[in-house]
């Protein structure tokens, strides 16, 4: 009984070994195809784990970076692929040869049928190859953002902050405009527009805008922010800040920290952020003046809050730039930026050959004399230092260090030549206010003589005109 079930077994299944077509003089049966197209499978399925094992096992033990490890094992993954298809139809018996004018025919019908998964592959080939484009970078397309997750023959993954994977076709990526905000490094600048009311002075709203960029621990000091001055709008005087961060990729939340801290300031110093709003005239107006004996808000509070005091008006006081106007202040306190130094903190070392200029804001610092361990000079709020050294190019007399916690505006030697550049007007204001202190000048000349960077016949020179043509010396070499 079993036998017989066995040979009506064997004669149902029969058919499947009856030729169906020939490829050259090899008969191609059923069951042939079936064997054929599971070994195709199962050689695609090795090359697909070859890759993962070459990416995420091999290669990362090498120390090779994402990107790198994507296209070596793609190109070997598909590498093996292909050449396990081959053994497959060699295995089975079909010759490759024959098949030529079979491809061949076909291959018109499928170029026009599957033109745009060809054209996928190719722009794969080229992301993968140009590597302008990797695994981990951050971009933009089409309005889009997201770090690159993967990239593959056919399409690309794009993990957008929502968390969502969003899958591109590779050819959008090379046809498109994109953006890759870390094809060099992950710098970027952020602009974060402002407005603010209609009569509130530029020159402060700068110098505020610049503290709340520094107080935001993420911002860089070089580039250093900048505000500008977009334009009069409807309601608001429009401006831009403009700060560079590491990590282009955190802007949003940096954006949202310093906003948070641009309406604290604002709202501290009483800088109103407009609305949309109109005048509105009313006719017979004394009718609607108040009553003798009532009093407006104004009257019933006496007390006055106290006024802050901004850089602008500390800048005034500073005998070097007293007579600047308020369009040369703003680009000072733009070019400088504020740092904090905790007490017994060294700002300056004796000898050192000073590349800054310092006021202080808030606190105390001490010239001090380390070598006889001697205190020398005392200076506080408003007071500054750091100039003759830093215009003259001699080293520092003394060391400055904090009493206390203190505050210091600080302005970089490259940016104050940015500052004083075509200013020769300025050039000689602050030659005169050096040459005011004549026994500081003179110190100087005796310390640059001995270190041989002056001549003799220096010494004759009117002070005034000896300081200019040293300033000018000192930054032409910036």
């Amino acid at each position: 009984m079993l036998f017989a079930n066995i040979g009506e077994l064997a004669v149902n299944f029969s058919f499947l070994s009856e030729p169906l077509f020939k490829i050259g003089n090899k008969p191609i049966s059923s069951l042939a195809v079936i064997n054929l197209t599971i070994s195709l499978l199962i050689a695609i399925l090795i090359s697909r784990l070859f890759k993962q094992f070459l990416k995420r096992q091999v290669l990362i033990k090498f120390k090779i970076d994402a990107s790198n490890r994507e296209i070596i094992s793609t190109i070997l993954g598909y590498g093996i692929g292909v050449l396990g298809c081959v053994l497959v139809l060699q295995a089975n018996g079909i010759d490759l040869g024959s098949l030529t004018i079979l491809a061949g025919g076909l291959g018109i019908g499928i170029g026009f049928g599957l033109q745009d998964i060809t054209k996928n592959f190719v722009s794969g080939l080229t992301i993968l190859l140009e590597r302008k484009v990797k695994v981990g970078d951050f971009i933009e397309l089409d309005g889009m953002i997201g770090y690159v997750k993967e990239i593959s023959i056919r399409s690309t993954i794009i993990e957008t902050f929502d968390q969502f994977d969003v899958v591109v076709p590779n050819s959008q990526l090379v046809e498109n405009r994109l953006v890759n905000m870390s094809l060099e490094n992950f710098r970027g600048r952020i602009k974060i527009p402002i407005g603010v009311a209609y009569g509130t002075d530029p020159v402060i709203v700068t110098e505020i805008l610049l503290d709340c960029a520094y107080m935001e621990s993420t911002v860089l000091h070089e580039p250093s922010p900048k505000v500008k001055f977009m334009g009069f709008g409807e309601n608001s005087l429009d401006f831009e800040l403009w700060v560079y961060v590491n990590k282009i990729d955190t802007r949003i939340s940096v954006k949202s920290s310093i906003l948070y801290i641009i309406e604290y300031q604002f709202r501290k110093h009483g800088i109103s952020i407009p609305f949309p709003q109109r005048d509105l005239w009313v006719k017979n107006s004394e009718t609607l003046s108040l009553p003798q004996n009532l009093s407006t808000p104004s009257q019933l509070s006496s007390e006055e809050p106290p006024q802050p005091i901004f850089l602008k008006d500390i800048l005034k006081k500073v005998c070097y730039f007293k007579t600047c106007n308020d369009f040369h202040l703003r680009q000072l306190i733009e070019l400088g930026y504020r740092k904090q130094f905790q007490a017994s903190e060294f700002i300056l070392r004796e000898g050192e050959t000073g590349e800054r200029f310092y006021i202080i804001l808030s606190g105390s610092v001490e010239a001090y004399l380390e070598k006889v361990d001697r205190q020398i000079d005392v200076l506080n709020t408003h007071n500054f230092f750091g100039e003759f050294s830093l215009m003259l190019g001699v080293p520092q007399p003394a060391s400055i260090r904090s009493l206390e916690e203190t505050t210091l505006f600080i302005i970089p030697k490259h940016n104050f030549q940015t500052f004083i550049k075509d200013k020769p007007d300025l050039v000689h204001r602050l030659a005169e206010e050096l040459a005011k202190r004549q026994e500081i000048v003179a110190t100087c000349q005796i310390k640059l003589k001995e270190l041989g960077l002056i001549e003799e016949s220096e010494n004759n020179q009117n002070p005034v005109v000896w300081i200019r043509k040293r300033i000018q010396k000192i930054f032409d070499r910036c």
